[in-house]
């Protein structure tokens, strides 16, 4: 099951959303749950102080679950609408892509590795 949770203004279709999840997920043979919650800053800003004692907002934290909680990608909205260099949807699905792309066993620690993630996120969405 995948749970989208908009908890702010972004017009995009659910629809949309769920074909890029789908795709990923038959690519890259994650799991078939996931929620994904479309957040403002102040609230990314909590959580990624929360969790990764960073305090400030970022574009995109992905949390892996356990047995007892669902895989979850957060997603802040603002941040997509500030960098976006593309269309604000592009931006979006870009970013949600490096979220999954977390959830595949993916990270961007170092420089290296993040260039890796934004180039295999340009081919899976074809940008």
């Amino acid at each position: 099951m995948i749970e989208i949770n908009n908890q702010v203004k972004c017009y995009l279709r659910k629809s949309e959303i769920l074909a890029i999840v789908k795709s990923f997920r038959k690519k890259y043979k994650i799991g078939s749950d996931l929620s994904i919650a479309i957040i403002d800053d102040a609230a990314m800003k909590k959580v990624n102080k929360a969790y990764r004692h960073q305090n400030k907002t970022t574009d995109v934290l992905s949390f892996s679950g356990s047995a007892l909680s669902t895989p979850e990608i957060l997603i802040s909205w603002p941040a997509i609408k500030r960098q976006a260099g593309r269309t604000y949807k592009q931006e979006f699905m870009f970013i949600l892509v490096h979220g999954l792309l977390h959830l595949a066993g993916y990270n961007d620690e170092r420089e290296a590795d993040r260039q890796k993630m934004i180039e295999l996120g340009r081919k899976f969405l074809k940008y």
